[in-house]
């Protein structure tokens, strides 16, 4: 078995209207999906974490300081479509499952039913010292 983390940016894939200005019945839709498709996860016992992150605005900045103590700012901040938005960890037996998996998420709905598409971004965990030199 191998771990993957499924990395879900602020990216609306092909949905440009942010999900707090969606329809109610739409945005439960898309959480109802999210939902079950965690609850496959482990039920498959391939689903080791999975964390929704807090909006943008609640993160900081932290930056050592090499006499003083450290940098604390609100920013400057990545585009809001390549902030991290959440994570899934998940231990499968092939890459090609992992890429099933992140399929799956990709194709939550949107307003009216539509799958958004969002990118998912697929990472290998490592695991040892010689997954650094396994590219």
């Amino acid at each position: 078995m191998t771990k993957f983390m499924l990395l879900v940016n602020m990216d609306g894939g092909n949905c440009e209207t942010p999900m707090l200005e969606w329809d109610e019945a739409d945005m439960k839709a898309h959480m109802q999906f999210l939902t079950d498709h965690l609850e496959r996860l482990r039920q498959s016992g391939e689903l080791v974490e999975e964390t929704a992150l807090t909006w943008p605005s609640h993160a900081k900045v932290v930056r050592a300081a090499s006499v003083s103590a450290p940098v604390l700012t609100d920013g400057p901040y990545a585009e809001s479509k390549e902030v991290l938005a959440g994570y899934q960890i998940v231990d499968v037996e092939s890459e090609q499952r992992a890429i099933e998996i992140a399929a799956e998420l990709s194709s939550a709905p949107g307003p009216n039913g539509v799958p958004i598409e969002q990118p998912i971004e697929i990472r290998r965990v490592m695991e040892s010292d010689a997954d650094l030199h396994d590219f």
